[in-house]
């Protein structure tokens, strides 16, 4: 069953129901009705949303810009300190998240396009935010930059999640490249990397040994990861991928593996033509779930809070093209059911997180998006 397009899944209803005060609006879903609530507007194309210990926010916006947001909505001005930053076509400040240490040390870490000669590169930075009335960021250190052909402004990947052991996965993107660059051991092309924190090698990432790789990669053979995520059970990452014209994928990279892009997979490209071999070859992974149409995928978090008993261990994904959020039940690593929600928002959803709260936390990409937060209406 975990194996299937999405099409073959069931789907549910959730037809919006009424509209509430100015600032809230309330939607049916299959789990009772939601409200969604405004917390800030005005951010232009923000990117990604984290939590920080005291109940505050980061969130980037892809122009280049980061910000600390207050529960109630209010927004610093822009942090400085920021590295030069390629911000055109799908590039800009893209993910970020605080060390596991943040408490102690007030360490971030952010992903962002770094220009390059010919174009940018996907590249990873750790810096200390210091979080005054002008907040700045410090001792900043760039800890990985992609190696291989320069992006011209796609596909940059750029999803980050930390481990227990402190370790960091980075997704990359393939630039959009029409060539097989993702196969290519010898670059940091369509893979997913880890590294520590500050950026040297762990020794048992599966290519430190191979002669002509990377060490640095975990897995390969993918388009353009924007969506990434531990299990809270397995502790296994997972991770989305988007497609062409067909072929969004749920994988989950163990080490070493390929995960076949572009010599298999599901789509067509843009004009209609044939770009895979077939979509299943010898020596490569299969995508648990994929989607046939395309949901555009971006953002992705486990369900695990209070406020929503039937979402408990659910995987949420947002859609951009779509404009809604997917929910994913799953039994272990299938999945058996899926839902989507809030598409009446009409609102690229760029950014999926739960929160601490036990909500769930939403931003909306457009040049005048939003954080949202989604609470069952009672």
């Amino acid at each position: 069953m975990g194996r299937v397009a999405a099409a073959g899944l069931a789907l549910s209803g959730c037809a919006l129901i009424a509209a509430g005060p100015a600032q809230v609006q309330t939607f049916r879903a299959a789990a009772g009705n939601l409200n969604v609530e405004t917390i800030a507007g005005g951010l232009a194309n923000p990117w990604a949303l984290a939590f920080l210990p005291d109940g505050r926010m980061l969130v980037t916006e892809r122009p280049g810009r980061l910000r600390i947001v207050t529960r109630d909505g209010k927004l610093s001005p822009p942090v400085t300190g920021l590295p030069p930053i390629a911000a055109r076509g799908q590039g800009g400040l893209l993910d970020v998240v605080p060390d596991r240490g943040f408490a102690q040390d007030a360490t971030i870490y952010f992903c962002f396009a770094e220009p390059m000669s010919g174009g940018a590169r996907t590249a990873l930075a750790r810096a200390r935010l210091i979080a005054a009335e002008a907040p700045r960021l410090e001792d900043l250190t760039v800890i990985f930059r992609q190696e291989g052909p320069p992006s011209t402004g796609r596909h940059f990947g750029c999803r980050i999640v930390q481990t227990p052991d402190n370790n960091l996965f980075l997704t990359t993107g393939d630039h959009g490249s029409e060539s097989r660059e993702a196969q290519n051991l010898s670059n940091h092309i369509g893979k997913i990397v880890r590294v520590r924190p500050d950026g040297s090698v762990p020794a048992d990432n599966p290519f430190v040994n191979r002669e002509g790789a990377r060490p640095e990669i975990w897995s390969y053979g993918h388009r353009n990861a924007q969506g990434a995520a531990l299990h809270p059970v397995s502790g296994k990452l997972w991770m989305h991928e988007h497609g062409p014209r067909g072929g969004d994928e749920i994988n989950i990279p163990q080490a070493g593996r390929n995960y076949g892009w572009p010599v298999i997979g599901y789509g067509i490209d843009y004009s209609g033509a044939k770009i895979h071999e077939s979509t299943h070859k010898e020596g490569m992974e299969q995508p648990i779930i994929q989607w046939t149409p395309v949901i555009a995928p971006s953002g992705m978090a486990f369900y695990t809070g209070e406020l929503f008993p039937r979402w408990k261990g659910n995987l949420l994904i947002g859609g951009l093209a779509t404009q809604l959020v997917v929910r994913l039940e799953l039994d272990g690593e299938k999945v058996v059911r899926e839902e989507r929600i809030l598409h009446e928002l009409g609102e690229r959803i760029r950014d999926v997180r739960a929160g601490p709260d036990g909500a769930l936390w939403l931003v909306t990409d457009n040049p005048a998006g939003r954080i949202l937060r989604v609470t069952p209406a009672r």
